[in-house]
């Protein structure tokens, strides 16, 4: 049973957020800032999207320094990730990669996938379409994790590298995951409002699923848009759900003011009247409900 429920004000009080929202400020932080320059064209803006949304582990300084060292390594092109031409440099180039847990042959298996994939297909779009025609959203990130992961291409592709399959899960499996970085994926590319790149026009964004990271799943639960107590995509859905009763055409723009919210600290988790005294949620927060603030 739901412990919270969203106040009848949220509405307001979210778009009173997203109006008030320093965008520019919280622009230069996200991994979308260090995208946005190399998507030039629709194909680039699927493999910077798809390079970013599977860099994006940990903190967005690390993520936009990761996305930053790759394209340096195809000289600012990332168009040139994806050239057969080049396969045997790009491997080269990207052997010692790191970042977190994601290694260079990794990435380089990835750049194979798409140039495998690319060869028969203009977007990534047509595969998510084709998942999502029968199986909605999820389907959708389910289709596309699967062309991702090189599934049934192995005598084209080769072996994938150890790890390299978890690096894109689906919504389908038994493990439930928020399929975070996939969402996000989608997100930028079908959305063309800033500070989205929206270079797919055949997704409706009243379709769209928010990327449920850490700041934005915490900030979701304590405004009663989710009741569970884990993030997953039953999490997904239920935040996904609450946010398009509020907005039917465009219910994700608010993912990158929650989001940020809380990657800027203007959301502290806490009690902290000096930081939360002005926020225009603060009166629907499960942690000041009921609770009476001097004026």
């Amino acid at each position: 049973m739901r412990s919270h429920r969203p106040t009848p004000e949220l509405p307001q009080h979210l778009e009173q957020l997203y109006g008030r929202f320093a965008f520019d400020r919280s622009f230069a932080d996200d991994p979308i800032s260090s995208i946005r320059p190399l998507a030039t064209d629709a194909r680039r803006g699927e493999v910077a999207g798809i390079l970013g949304a599977t860099l994006a582990i940990g903190n967005t300084t690390a993520i936009r320094g990761a996305i930053g060292r790759v394209a340096a390594l195809a000289g600012g092109d990332v168009g040139w990730l994806v050239d057969p031409v080049h396969a045997t440099e790009r491997r080269a180039r990207l052997l010692a990669f790191r970042h977190r847990w994601i290694r260079g042959d990794q990435l380089d298996h990835l750049f194979r996938v798409l140039t495998d994939y690319y060869a028969g297909h203009r977007s990534l779009e047509e595969a998510f379409l084709e998942g999502s025609s029968a199986g909605g959203f999820a389907g959708g990130l389910d289709r596309l994790s699967s062309v991702l992961r090189g599934t049934g291409r192995s005598r084209n592709l080769g072996r994938a590298p150890a790890g390299y399959r978890a690096l894109f899960p689906s919504p389908l499996e038994r493990s439930g995951s928020p399929c975070k970085r996939l969402t996000l994926f989608v997100r930028w590319m079908v959305r063309g409002r800033y500070p989205d790149l929206g270079y797919w026009t055949k997704v409706p964004t009243g379709e769209l699923r928010v990327p449920l990271d850490q700041h934005v799943y915490w900030i979701a639960y304590h405004l009663g848009l989710t009741a569970r107590r884990t993030r997953s995509w039953d999490a997904v859905e239920e935040v996904s759900e609450a946010l398009r009763r509020i907005d039917p055409i465009d219910p994700v723009r608010y993912d990158f003011v929650l989001c940020h919210t809380g990657i800027s600290g203007d959301c502290p988790k806490e009690r902290d009247l000096a930081i939360c005294g002005p926020c225009s949620v603060r009166p629907d927060c499960l942690l000041w409900r009921g609770r009476k603030v001097a004026a």
